[in-house]
């Protein structure tokens, strides 16, 4: 027997801590590999953890309403194989290079010069592409900035936390932990993720007909199909048709071990407004979906998200999200990608259009549909070609709607 170090994982790609709400087995209680074992509130929502080891549990560290931070010490477990090297967390650790990085308490500062590489001293500066583009927008001199990379390489991590500490200017409103999430997110997309945008028109006018059948063969308590649950259709059998957005992007684009990871199935994040921020839950299988099943997981999904319930699997594992705004919204918009997605719809408002119709003038319900890709993914002609694929889709009338 072998006693396992149990740590706390980390969800989606910003999590730095978390509270546990509480043990779902005790000391003393034998546990199997994918069982839920925990529940974690983290700065987006409730989520469950399951085991990734079989065993027995020997102490718990973590108590409910404590805080730790991710790779933390929660748990012991006792397994039968016999512990090789260091314990195996509980889930995916912070990343190697992250957790092989001294702190910054320890880390040797390195001279730069503000927003550059630049020399010192006759030394020549070291601080990653990101980190002086990110120390240029908030006017930081990296010279006061510690490297925490190789050799005391500044990184984006350190230009984080350096921009972080600064004081709020007077009258300043705090960010709520959740709204703070968002902010890192979506600026490590824009600092690390080229990304490009490509537009086309959809006509609405098939989805709309094919909606209005649906909903008058419908029980009162079936949950209501929406241009969502086509939109989500749509989406699912377009990434089937061309698969090249249905992937991840691994590694250091200049590394020759980058590569594109593809997805099994068909995983799609919908952008969800809480009052506290934005999240996007994760639904899963899309491919194998009918319309009227897929307004029942949305639903579901939704209300549980609005309410902080979701469970971990419920926020990972998208390489594409839909982002529509609905009828309040504006006529058109970009939306930023999620990391590591490839990809994210933004659906513009739907208004009546008067378009050509063979040698007739008619009016049709339209919106303004804006796709954006990662361009280390795709180029433009493949992201124009799932363009138009996916309008094809919206403007037919092959469903699947059970």
């Amino acid at each position: 027997m072998a006693r396992v170090e149990l740590k706390l994982p980390k969800v989606g790609l910003v999590m730095e801590n978390a509270r546990l709400v509480r043990w779902l087995k005790a000391v003393g209680d034998v546990v199997r590999q994918g069982e839920p074992l925990l529940e974690l509130e983290t700065e987006k929502s409730v989520v469950e953890i399951e085991s990734a080891e079989s065993g027995r549990l020997l102490e718990l560290v973590l108590q409910p309403d404590q805080e730790a931070q991710v790779g933390d010490r929660i748990a012991w477990l006792e397994v039968d194989a016999p512990a090789v090297g260091a314990a195996p967390p509980l889930a995916a650790p912070p990343d190697n290079a992250a957790a092989s990085r001294p702190s910054p308490a320890t880390a040797p500062a390195r001279p730069a010069v503000p927003g550059g590489a630049g020399t010192a001293g006759g030394e020549r500066l070291r601080s990653s592409p990101v980190a002086r583009r990110l120390a240029g927008e908030h006017d930081l001199d990296l010279r006061q900035i510690s490297g925490t990379g190789p050799r005391g390489r500044v990184q984006l991590a350190d230009v984080q936390r350096a921009v972080a500490s600064e004081p709020a200017p007077q009258g300043a409103q705090p960010l709520s932990s959740m709204r703070r999430a968002v902010a890192r997110l979506m600026t490590l997309s824009n600092a690390t993720v080229p990304q490009f945008f490509v537009e086309r028109t959809v006509d609405w006018t098939a989805v709309r007909s094919v909606r209005a059948q649906l909903l008058a063969g419908l029980g009162a308590d079936v949950p209501r199909p929406t241009v969502n649950d086509f939109l989500l259709q749509a989406i699912a059998r377009t990434l089937i048709a061309v698969p090249a957005l249905n992937a991840t992007f691994f590694g250091d684009a200049r590394s020759p071990n980058a590569a594109l990871v593809p997805a099994s199935g068909v995983h799609i994040g919908l952008v969800v407004a809480t009052g506290d921020g934005l999240l996007v839950p994760v639904l899963h299988g899309v491919e194998q979906l009918g319309v009227v099943a897929l307004a029942r997981r949305r639903s579901d999904v939704v209300e549980r998200a609005l309410q902080g319930t979701l469970r971990r699997d419920e926020l990972e594992g998208a390489t594409f999200s839909l982002s529509n705004l609905g009828a309040r919204g504006p006529d058109r918009f970009t939306a930023i990608i999620n990391p590591p997605q490839s990809a994210i719809l933004a659906v513009g408002r739907e208004r009546d259009t008067v378009v050509a119709i063979g040698t007739n003038m008619q009016i049709r319900p339209s919106s303004q549909l804006t796709l954006t890709v990662d361009h280390r993914v795709a180029d433009g002609r493949l992201a124009s070609d799932f363009l138009a694929a996916l309008v094809d889709v919206l403007e037919g009338d092959a469903w699947h709607l059970g």
